[in-house]
């Protein structure tokens, strides 16, 4: 895939200049933590190492002009102009920082870019936010706006949210914005306190399915329906304020399933038991116990597949295999679901035979050929200013 120098080459010949600015985000793997962050609840992910790299030069006349090596396509369009396709994310960027930074329509936050790298697209390891963050981070930096990385995920966020339409949570800007080497973020999505925790007692395999997911078009935005169905109903019948489902505890759930009715109560009960998984696993993390982490991802796996329903057969066929494969810790689904990726925690010396296994038995139970790549947990947003 592009690396920083085919980015850089890529824009001197579409654009006929050098960039000023190169900037780097990471893709992210959700250890546990599955569609919690928009309930306001605790997240465990982890930047890798694979990235969207964006190379940038500025502009004072508010138009926006990106290149994808990907698409290998260009688009034109001026700060503010919303739009459907995948400049979206991009265009969307710029809006919401330009209107943080009080920007003017005539120069705000305009930039010539080209965006390559290799993170895996629709494979649910947050490519969009990886995007967004790059594209943040090259923005900022060739304005000279000094954001902080925070401040350039909670844009991130905001731009997926109001810009493309995703009801999301601030997980994944905030992983690709922050993350760490050799480490787990552990994110408190109400408080935004995030804790990195040292991790390297396993190796992580990535197993994307190709079944690409596009979750503006699925489920995703009625799964957010239904949590805030379920915390207005909760927030009647506890006797307490109950701002989202973070306020709510499993055994509140069950003493008030008939209330809540189908399918909303397994909604709650996956949210709020979700919660717990991610705080046992951020303790037993930082014990460097990764057997118990694997049996966390498996509970995790199996709450997202039955009460969450946001899984899918193919899905279910790697976990199924990872399950009876010997040098494994656990695994699960990421991402929002209905396609994507599983990851995957395997004992060092195994994940050669882990892969091959996997491999041939996804190939056995679906006739499909999956792809499998090892990842390691990568540093976040990074931003390199140019000759």
């Amino acid at each position: 895939m592009d690396t920083a120098h085919g980015v850089v080459e890529t824009f001197r010949r579409e654009f006929a200049e050098s960039p000023t600015v190169l900037s780097r985000a990471p893709g992210r793997v959700n250890l546990v933590g599955g569609h919690v962050d928009y309930n306001d609840g605790i997240v465990l992910p982890a930047a890798i190492d694979r990235a969207t790299v964006v190379a940038a030069r500025p502009r004072t006349d508010g138009t926006i002009r990106v290149h994808s090596t990907r698409m290998d396509e260009t688009v034109t369009a001026q700060v503010g102009t919303p739009r459907d396709d995948w400049a979206a994310y991009v265009v969307g960027t710029a809006t919401v920082l330009a209107d943080g930074t009080g920007a003017s329509a005539a120069d705000g936050l305009g930039a010539d870019l080209v965006v390559g790298g290799d993170v895996i697209v629709g494979a649910g390891v947050s490519s969009s936010a990886s995007l967004e963050v790059a594209v943040a981070g090259a923005l900022d930096a060739t304005h000279e706006l000094n954001c902080s990385p925070e401040d350039l995920a909670d844009a991130c966020w905001r731009a997926e949210n109001e810009e493309v339409g995703m009801a999301c949570g601030i997980m994944d800007q905030f992983a690709s914005a922050l993350g760490r080497a050799g480490h787990a973020l552990r994110i408190d999505c109400r408080s935004r306190d995030v804790r990195a925790i040292p991790f390297d007692e396993a190796a992580v395999l990535v197993i994307d399915t190709t079944v690409s997911h596009e979750l503006t078009e699925t489920g995703f935005n009625d799964r957010v329906r239904e949590c805030h169905e379920a915390t207005a109903r909760l927030d009647g019948c506890l006797g307490k304020r109950v701002r989202s489902l973070r306020d709510v505890t499993p055994a509140e759930v069950a003493a008030h399933a008939d209330a809540l009715g189908e399918p909303l109560s397994r909604r709650a009960r996956h949210v709020t038991t979700e919660i717990e998984r991610v705080r046992t696993a951020a303790d037993a993390l930082a014990d460097g116990d990764p057997d118990r982490v694997g049996t966390l991802l498996r509970e995790s796996h199996r709450s997202l597949r039955e009460d969450y329903e946001v899984s899918c057969r193919e899905l279910n066929a790697v976990v199924d295999v990872l399950d009876d494969t010997d040098g494994v810790f656990g695994a699960r689904m990421v991402g929002g679901g209905w396609g994507g990726s599983v990851v995957a925690l395997v004992e060092p010396a195994a994940t050669d035979r882990v892969a091959d296994t996997v491999r041939v038995g996804y190939r056995d139970r679906t006739g499909t050929d999956c792809e499998i790549h090892a990842a390691a947990f990568g540093d976040g947003l990074a931003v390199e200013r140019l000759g």
